[in-house]
């Protein structure tokens, strides 16, 4: 029951972070430690487990896919996206306190960086041109500019697809591929109403990417570990550049509600209390970081 709470409490992080544009629900579990734990259990969905369903043997098939971490993780997926949609709009402070919140993101993003780059030390020069690549791909996407899309039941299949795929790879953030896509408050105004219209061939197309995509980042990791996680590394540097708390930021009206489309980083210039705040919430989400590391390292 301890570990089936503490796995929910790491779901509820990774469901706030995937509704904020710019910051990625899979580098959420890779500060939290689940990440290689969730690609294998998604990997699991496979026909060995479909045999144990169709022998009877549900035990079996719920320990081949890891039922215990993964439905605690997905319980805690969903009352976050519900929570932070329907009671205390993330969607909306990131408009009205935009500095705050990406400055809490900011450091939590930074530090596990930080971490991350310890660990691959030293970096010569291979190890750093795989970061370099991963800065560029990362930077690129993220300055992505939105166009208009279809709202048929296939594209919405086909954004879900593609929005999961970004939200366990860490660095780009399934929600700001659905702002490119021009289906973020369409998809989440659809799960605040439970439009199931919406929902349905959404989580299909969810399903389906989560499959695909898991399989070939597992085959990369497993295949080309170092420079998949230095490239990844690179993605995370590179996603800061959207993720740091003062920005110019360009918004639109999108169904009465106004969305982010466009930003670029600068310096504050009035050193005010908002500013503060943004920089106190940063050094709270690194020194956090640097707890779970250090706790989790104790543990092992």
């Amino acid at each position: 029951m301890k570990q089936s709470i503490g796995v929910l409490l790491k779901g509820m992080c990774m469901g706030a972070a995937d509704v904020v544009p710019g910051v990625s629900g899979g580098t959420m579990a890779l500060i939290l430690g689940i990440y290689e734990r969730l690609l294998l259990a998604i990997k699991h969905f496979d026909f060995e487990f479909i045999r144990l369903l169709f022998s009877a043997r549900i035990a079996d098939a719920a320990r081949h896919i890891d039922l215990g971490f993964l439905a605690p993780l997905g319980m805690g997926i969903a009352c976050a996206i519900l929570f932070f949609t329907r009671i205390v709009s993330l969607p909306t402070l990131i408009t009205t306190h935009p500095e705050l919140i990406y400055g809490l993101f900011f450091g939590l993003v930074a530090a596990s960086i930080a971490l991350l780059l310890i660990q691959q030390a030293p970096l010569r020069l291979r190890k750093f041109s795989f970061i370099v690549f991963g800065a560029a791909l990362g930077l690129v996407l993220v300055n992505l500019v939105p166009q208009q899309t279809p709202t048929a039941s296939w594209f919405i299949a086909l954004c879900g697809a593609i929005a999961i795929s970004a939200m366990i790879l860490p660095g780009i953030s399934g929600s700001f591929i659905l702002l490119i896509l021009q289906k973020y408050a369409y998809v989440f105004d659809a799960l605040g109403r439970f439009d199931f219209s919406v929902i349905v061939p959404f989580a299909f197309g969810c399903g389906c990417g989560l499959l695909v995509f898991s399989r070939f980042l597992s085959w990369l990791l497993r295949r080309f570990n170092e420079a998949t996680l230095l490239t990844i590394i690179g993605v995370l540097i590179g996603s800061l550049w959207v993720i740091w708390p003062f920005q110019h930021r360009v918004y639109e009206s999108i169904r009465g509600k106004q969305r982010l489309v466009h930003s670029s980083p600068n310096l504050p210039q009035d050193w005010d209390l908002n500013v503060l705040g943004a920089f106190v919430l940063a050094v709270a989400g690194a020194a956090l970081v640097f707890t779970i590391h250090s706790f989790a390292s104790r543990q092992r």
